[in-house]
Formats: structure tokens, sequence, C-alpha cells
């Protein structure tokens, strides 16, 4: 009879080990996911016309938008010779735009000068970050530092030739006699 006890100890050790309770699993702790749905840009296919080709324009920058104002700044006193350089393409410019043009006279050239100032001024609120030669009129620099402008009388303009110095830029000219 002793060795039927022993069997029957050992059974009930055998019960009692294989009878775990289970340890709870801890969760941890996640972040919350947030999904943000960028809407897609829509894309505007250029119609294309009769004869000509679709031609897609870049977005213009500020320095593209500035020298628009000046531009139109020069046409509204009557500059004239426009010529636009831009400097984009070049290592190591000094500025992105050159904008040069001529006027006959003293006052003329330093009405182009106000003009450009109020023009800039009112399409995008910036003031020129240095200007000179309103001493004597004969050459007006304004500078909004990525793009400058020079505003030359006729003689003062052939002279300098400032289109020469900058020969690699891409000139774009306007009000061309």
């Amino acid at each position: 009879m002793a060795k039927k006890k022993d069997s029957s100890e050992k059974k009930k050790v055998i019960k009692k080990t294989a009878v775990k309770k289970p340890v709870p699993v801890k969760k941890k702790a996640t972040a919350k996911k947030t999904v943000v749905k960028i809407p897609k840009a829509k894309v505007v296919k250029p119609t294309p016309t009769k004869g000509k080709k679709a031609v897609t324009k870049k977005p213009k920058d500020a320095s593209q938008l500035l020298t628009d104002a000046i531009v139109e700044g020069i046409l509204e006193v009557k500059g004239r010779n426009i010529s636009v350089l831009n400097l984009t393409t070049i290592n190591n410019r000094v500025c992105d735009y050159f904008i040069i043009c001529q006027a006959d006279s003293n006052t003329q050239v330093k009405a182009i000068a106000a003009s450009v100032e109020e023009m800039v001024k009112k399409v995008s609120g910036e003031r020129p970050y240095r200007k000179e030669g309103f001493e004597n009129s004969e050459l007006i620099l304004v500078d909004y530092v990525t793009v400058v402008v020079h505003i030359f009388q006729t003689q003062i303009r052939n002279f300098y030739n400032l289109e020469s110095l900058w020969a690699d830029a891409e000139v774009k000219e306007i009000a061309f006699e």
C-alpha cells in the first residue's frame, strides 16, 4: 500500500504544477497614428490651339515678379531700350536680374527711377536696398538685392556698355528703337 500512496502523491504534485493560472500580458501603449490626406494638385492641361503649340508657363518667383513690376514702371514713364539680363544661369553672380534702360534727360532719368520705386512698392511692398546717382542723374542705380536697375542717359549707356560685360547672360530686349 505504501507504493500506492507514493503514486497518488505524485499525481497530486503533477496536477498542482500542471494547473497554472495564466499571467495577464500587459499591452504596450502605442501612439495613435494620424493619417493626413493631402489633396492632389489639379493638373491643368493646356488646350491645343489651331496651328500653335501649347505653351506651359513656369510659375513666377519673387525675382521675376519684381522684374515685371520694374519694367512696367519704366514703360509708364516712357523709358527706352530696356534690356533684362537674366543672370540666374551664371555662377558667382551679383544678383538674379539686371535691368538696363535709357532716357534723354536728367529729368526723365529721375522720373523713371521714381516710377520704378513707386510701382515696385505698389506691387510687392518692397523698398530698394540702396539707390545711387540722384545727384547728377546721368546714371541712377536702384538695388533690390535680387534685381538691380540701371537707368542711364543715352551717351552714358553707350560709354559703359554693361550688356557686353554680362555677355553670358540671357538678354530680353523690350521697347527697343
